[in-house]
């Protein structure tokens, strides 16, 4: 099924990502009244959400944002990700479909410790509540705990196809269990469990260290010259 929707363009501000660039959105006007049935479709066409807001890139000379979606039926972990899996196997996951009020004093800790130079820094709980969630579709907090402690957050959205990873946030104590790259592992198997076609990782930026992660899962499809390509190869 094909939507039509109202769309904006924001103005030109400095791109969170690039330094010395512009960055500019394409963004959804109209109330998703089917939520996430719409949602979906502006998925599969290279958009995403932050809180109740879905935009898309649409800067006027760069196209570095690419977005991407594993596919998950034929994931094959690559030899790295097979050995992050056993080394964190003795943490142990629950599937949440309501947050805990535990969440957000590991997520200020994790935005002021580990990314006091980015645009989130310092965490408040306002920017907490309207980044992370949203009415558009129904959601996955995926936890991940050691012992009876908890350790890391992944915010997942639900759609009709697919899973969308939005934020995963982590005691800093557990930098050195890769709980980034772990909880994309445990969302694949998410959504594999559920029958899902994908999980979308949001925009791969290859000159971005930061954001250049999401290229390791394979294989996975990438948005470029408004056509999804399959990436097929496997990393070590």
């Amino acid at each position: 099924m094909i939507y039509d929707f109202r769309l904006g363009i924001s103005k030109e501000f400095p791109c969170n990502y690039l330094p010395g660039n512009q960055e500019r959105l394409l963004i959804v006007v109209d109330e998703l009244n089917e939520q996430a049935k719409q949602y979906d479709y502006l998925m599969h066409q290279g958009f995403r959400r932050s809180g109740e807001q879905v935009y898309r890139p649409h800067c006027k000379t760069c196209q570095a944002c690419q977005s991407v979606k594993v596919m998950v039926q034929a994931f094959t972990p690559s030899k790295s990700q097979k050995r992050l899996l056993k080394k964190n196997q003795h943490l142990t996951l629950v599937k949440s479909r309501q947050p805990k009020d535990a969440y957000y004093p590991l997520f200020e800790r994790y935005i002021n410790e580990l990314h006091s130079d980015g645009a989130m820094y310092p965490a408040s709980f306002e920017q907490y509540q309207s980044f992370l969630f949203t009415h558009i579709c129904e959601q996955y907090f995926i936890e991940l705990y050691d012992g009876d402690k908890l350790i890391s957050v992944a915010v997942t959205d639900e759609l009709p196809s697919a899973l969308s990873a939005v934020y995963t946030f982590y005691d800093p104590d557990y930098r050195k269990n890769g709980l980034g790259i772990y909880s994309i592992l445990q969302q694949i198997q998410v959504a594999q469990s559920l029958g899902k076609e994908f999980l979308y990782l949001g925009y791969q930026i290859d000159d971005c260290q930061k954001m250049n992660y999401k290229n390791k899962f394979f294989p996975y499809q990438r948005l470029y010259g408004n056509q999804w390509h399959i990436i097929p190869g496997q990393s070590k």
